[in-house]
Parts: C-alpha cells; structure tokens; sequence
C-alpha cells in the first residue's frame, strides 16, 4: 500500500500542510444552516478562507457530544427538512466547487438508517473524502470500516485524554486519514483557552502512529489555532465556525477562517514533529 492511499485524502492534505511548514487547517459546519443554500456559502468561505480539510455536520436529532452553539444550529437545519440526501448533494457540490477534501461528522444512526455500504457508495460517488463518527469505536465498526475500505473513504475516529494506550493503538490502527484527538473532556464548544490536556494527547497518539492527529474542542481564535499547531498536526474548529455563520453570514466565516488559517502558519512545524 503506498504511503498517499494509507493517509487517505485528508490525511494527504494535512501532510501537504506539514510538509511546507505549518499546521493544517479543518473547518466545520453543518449541512443545511441556517438554510441549505446558506450552508454552501459558508463553506465556500471556508474554502476561500484557507481551510485545507472541510468537515460537514450531519444533523442529527440527538447530538450528544455537541455543545449549544451547533444544537442550535443542527435544529435549525432539521426544522428546515434537511434530510441526508441533501447533505450527500452538498458534498456533491462542494467538492465540484474545490478539491478540499470534505469529510462528513455524523452520529452513527442516519449512516445505518440509510444503508452503511449503500450511503459509502453514494458519499464516494459525490465526492466525499470519508467519515468522522464520533459514536462508532473500531471495534464496534466492522461494517463501516469495511464500507469505506471498499469505497476509498477515510476513517476518523476519536480519542480522548481518558484513552488507555491500549484503546489508542486499537483506535489509531483503525484510523485514515486522520486521528482526531478531543482535547478536552465533554461537549464541543469554543473555549476562552485550549485545555492543558491535548499536547499530552498528542504526543501519546504520535507514540502509536504515524497516521497524522488533529486536534479539537475548543478552538475559536487565530492565537489558540498557532497554539495547537505548535504541537499537533491540524487544528480543528467547528463552534466557532457556526457562530461566525448565524452571526455574519458567510463574510464572517471567511474572516474568521483567514485568522485560523494565519494562526495554523505562525509556529514553526519542527516543534510538532511528524
């Protein structure tokens, strides 16, 4: 297996990022906020920001690791009848409009309502990089993983400062693309500062893998993206990101995706290692 497809589409454009001296940058938001159309704009900016991997929100009626900022935000899209067809036509879309790989965050429940290998075939089809799922552990995941291995997709999954060494190799073995590393204990949202508890994290993942790791929770500002870059090898926004949205459109959201791009690019890339 070459190096590119073990990293995965994300995983190569957070390298590409490292590879010339920086962090990498991923943007989230949801599909279908504040409106469907409304929801492209926003990640349009995202692109046009600087954003080097887009991660898309699947709404979801019971989304428990989300803080109130992207609740409000995915209930809002519901209300409006997103459905998940919509957020595969958005992928769709969005990966027509750049080559900025688009992963998909979603609670597991609509991927098995849906059909597991049937939504990988449609994601892959529209252009989708793969799934981060904040509810699947690898060894509950055997269909999916095998779904997205037969279709090309990453595979993202979560650890956490409570993960056992043991639990991070499982996981990071599991992973493509990228590890996601939650920096703090509890629900997404963004943070006055990033928790004590991530750079530890970090350097336990990297221990296990070369696979590269992301960081997020709590990152909101340029200063705190430069922070995280110092140490991991992308930072991940989202809360913030949405509140930029439902607070200036999507004027707001390149303005602030331009200062976390900028942040991810102020600290040198030989503190983080590889």
């Amino acid at each position: 297996m070459s190096e590119l497809v073990a990293l995965g589409k994300a995983g190569v454009a957070v390298r590409k990022a490292n590879d010339v001296g920086r962090g990498a940058l991923v943007g989230y938001l949801p599909a279908g906020y504040p409106t469907y159309d409304g929801a492209l704009d926003g990640l349009k900016a995202l692109v046009d920001g600087g954003a080097d991997v887009l991660e898309l929100g699947l709404p979801y009626s019971d989304p428990v690791m989300d803080g109130v900022t992207i609740q409000r935000a995915t209930e809002i899209a519901l209300a409006g009848g997103l459905r998940t067809r919509d957020v595969l036509s958005t992928v769709e879309k969005i990966a027509a409009y750049s080559d900025v790989p688009v992963l998909v965050m979603t609670y597991w429940n609509p991927i098995e309502r849906y059909g597991v290998d049937r939504f990988a075939a449609d994601f892959a089809s529209a252009g989708g990089a793969g799934l981060i799922t904040p509810d699947l552990i690898p060894d509950e995941g055997a269909e999916w993983i095998a779904a997205a291995d037969k279709h090309d997709l990453d595979k993202v999954f979560l650890v956490s400062p409570s993960s056992t060494d043991e639990r991070i190799a499982m996981t990071t073995a599991a992973c493509r693309g990228f590890v996601y590393a939650t920096a703090v204990m509890g629900v997404t949202g963004a943070r006055d500062k990033p928790s004590e508890l991530a750079a530890p994290l970090v350097a336990r993942v990297k221990a296990a893998t070369d696979v590269p790791v992301g960081v997020g929770l709590g990152i909101s500002n340029g200063d705190q993206a430069a922070g995280v870059a110092a140490f991991a090898d992308a930072a991940i926004v989202g809360a913030a990101l949405v509140k930029a949205l439902g607070d200036g459109g999507p004027a707001a959201v390149r303005e602030l995706t331009e200062e976390l791009a900028e942040g991810v690019r102020r600290e040198p890339r030989a503190a983080a290692g590889r």
